[in-house]
């Protein structure tokens, strides 16, 4: 009992991503400018979706929820791990390490499934167009979107029960930037074969089944694209797709390498790197390569301009 007691009041110790003297205030400042950044696209990208008219299409539904769904998760990391920086402690409770891993797990299991259903998206189309209305409905997004973040809330409602129940007998030091789910596991003692299992049929309906879904659609988009007679249509739907495929890749390779490669090929060093990649970087590159690159939102962005400076110009008429 009193050991069990011990593990649920004591404070855990992030050891954080700025461990180099030498560089951690460049690599600050870079972190720091990119999470404002991600914060101003995404949220400009929201905007734009929501005001604009021309926008409100089942892609562009979908892409102001995924925008949505990075400003979320990454605002669950990055703060606390600036503010640490700038304390020069990195305590977390055991109640805040908890909340940290939930909200964590929920919010980058909905983006699992989300990018999983977007590539259908995309695949229905360019492959299907004609039944395009009927397949992407109003009602089928709605579903498509509820089905994401039911599964984000069954991931975390399942993992974050049995990690932080389990005995944390070991060192209370935690040798990344926050509380994620491998790093947990390897400060816990006793019998982890119930996380272990839980895991593996996580990682399986989270990872495995959207990638694939994703590989699939693309495939079939990329066969598609192939058959066109426009040499110019080819052009731009290939370099569409391939930019698509690189945040993809990203987001899922590091992912995978994270919660599906064996605990012997990891190292705190890799651990930190890859997670990076998928909590930091990716919540910016996805407005960037899915919608800002976009000519329909570069449009929508220059009307939402016009219409400002028509006000603007109004209201000065009339004072």
């Amino acid at each position: 009992m009193n050991g069990n007691n011990k593990t649920f009041s004591s404070d855990f110790t992030l050891t954080g991503l700025f461990t180099n003297d030498k560089a951690s205030g460049f690599l600050f400042s870079i972190i720091c400018a990119i999470f404002f950044m991600a914060i101003i696209v995404n949220g400009v990208m929201i905007f734009l979706i929501y005001i604009d008219p021309h926008l409100h299409t089942p892609m562009y539904f979908l892409l102001s929820h995924l925008s949505f769904i990075d400003i979320l998760y990454i605002s669950t990391i990055v703060p606390k791990m600036l503010a640490d920086y700038l304390k020069g402690e990195g305590t977390i409770s055991f109640i805040a390490c908890t909340a940290q891993y939930f909200l964590y797990m929920g919010f980058v299991g909905a983006e699992f499934f989300l990018l999983g259903l977007m590539a259908y998206d995309r695949y229905v189309a360019i492959c299907n167009p004609l039944r395009y209305p009927v397949l992407m409905s109003h009602r089928v997004c709605w579903m498509i979107l509820a089905s994401s973040w039911f599964g984000g809330a069954l991931d975390s409602f399942l993992l974050t029960p049995i990690t932080m129940t389990l005995p944390f007998c070991a060192s209370h030091k935690i040798n990344h930037f926050f509380c994620e789910a491998p790093t947990m596991l390897r400060l816990a003692c006793g019998d982890k074969a119930a996380y272990e299992m839980v895991m593996y049929i996580c990682c399986v309906m989270m990872l495995l089944i959207p990638f694939s879904v994703v590989i699939a659609s693309y495939t079939g988009v990329l066969i598609t694209v192939h058959q066109m007679k426009s040499a110019e249509g080819k052009k731009k739907a290939f370099a569409t797709c391939s930019s698509h495929m690189m945040v993809v890749i990203l987001f899922y390779g590091a992912a995978l390498y994270t919660y599906m490669l064996p605990q012997s090929y990891h190292t705190p060093t890799k651990d930190k790197v890859f997670s990076v990649f998928y909590t930091i970087i990716t919540p910016l590159l996805n407005p960037l390569i899915y919608s800002l690159r976009n000519r329909d939102v570069a449009e929508a962005f220059k009307r939402v301009l016009a219409r400002c400076r028509g006000t603007h110009g109004t209201t000065r008429e009339e004072f």
